[in-house]
């Protein structure tokens, strides 16, 4: 995406800068995609007379948001012909029963994948789990030894988020080879790995990425550069329309809830991009909710039908 490519902007009653209304990336209908094209493999896989791939997760806690989550991942599962199974422990648990947990699962050849639930509650060394899980079925993507692999260029299985926005940013028609990326964040969960995949020397990768952040000195200056501008920044319209170059893509992977008054619950989901005022100025922006969350589950789903693959 050079910068020729760029649609041509105009000025809107407004604003004062050139604009124009976005199109919007739908990541729910760009996942379903995925997740029919991960049916289809995982049902020659098991016509091949393999054994059905099967992904186990391990949730600590009662953490209702996660709860809800996995339950999500489960549905994704049983849509795509992946069997699974949540293994719920109590806050409690020891950090060693834990990782006896993990090293069960490393050892079951039934299971293909192994997620544990982040954020693991109760004062565990996450890092020290994740750790543990063995990386060929490391669905995730996040252990030391699967990100080590990513900054080498040898990807096994790819951080879910960061394999969903470049899928997202490919099949929108927004290639990222040769284009200025800013990823704001720098989270080992989307910021640091995504920063990294984009500027791998292969498809979906070879662009030009700057990693950028809240503590930024001048962040406008830096995101105005973006032709593709990513924001994992964990806070709500750290983007604003004066941030963004006319014409760029945005791609926004923040989930926040925000005071909502106006709803039964009272919070509604908003990302890190002030949407109406940005759509304004982009080309093309992904919504919150209905953008990347989805694409997260789905991608989730196709490491599961990799890693049962490689085995």
């Amino acid at each position: 995406m050079a910068p020729a490519d760029l649609p041509e902007a105009r000025i809107h009653a407004s604003c004062d800068t050139p604009c124009m209304t976005a199109r919007i990336i739908d990541g729910a209908a760009i996942a379903a995609e995925v997740r029919a094209e991960v049916a289809v493999k995982v049902a020659a896989h098991t016509a091949a007379g393999r054994p059905q791939p099967h992904l186990t997760v391990v949730l600590v806690g009662d953490d209702p948001a996660s709860a809800t989550y996995v339950r999500a991942k489960g549905a994704a599962c049983t849509e795509a012909g992946i069997s699974s199974e949540t293994i719920a422990v109590p806050t409690g648990i020891t950090q060693t029963d834990l990782l006896a947990v993990v090293a069960r699962l490393n050892a079951d050849p039934k299971v293909s994948g192994i997620l544990v639930q982040s954020p693991i509650l109760g004062g565990i060394d996450e890092a020290a789990i994740m750790s543990a899980i063995d990386p060929r079925k490391d669905v995730d993507g996040l252990t030391p030894a699967s990100l080590g692999r990513l900054v080498q260029g040898e990807p096994l299985l790819v951080p879910c988020t960061p394999a969903g926005v470049q899928q997202m940013l490919l099949r929108s028609g927004y290639d990222p080879a040769g284009a200025r990326v800013v990823v704001v964040g720098r989270s080992m969960l989307v910021g640091r790995p995504l920063g990294i995949l984009l500027g791998l020397k292969a498809p979906g990768g070879n662009a030009t990425v700057t990693l950028a952040h809240t503590a930024t000195r001048d962040l406008a200056s830096v995101t105005r550069e973006a032709e593709i501008l990513i924001v994992a920044a964990g806070r709500p319209k750290t983007i604003t329309a004066d941030m963004v170059r006319p014409g760029a893509v945005v791609i926004d992977v923040g989930t926040n809830r925000v005071d909502a008054p106006e709803r039964k619950s009272g919070w509604r989901l908003a990302g890190d991009v002030d949407f109406g005022p940005v759509s304004e100025v982009a080309a093309a922006i992904s919504p919150v909710p209905g953008g990347v969350g989805p694409m997260t589950i789905a991608m989730l789903l196709a490491n599961t039908a990799r890693a049962a693959a490689s085995t």
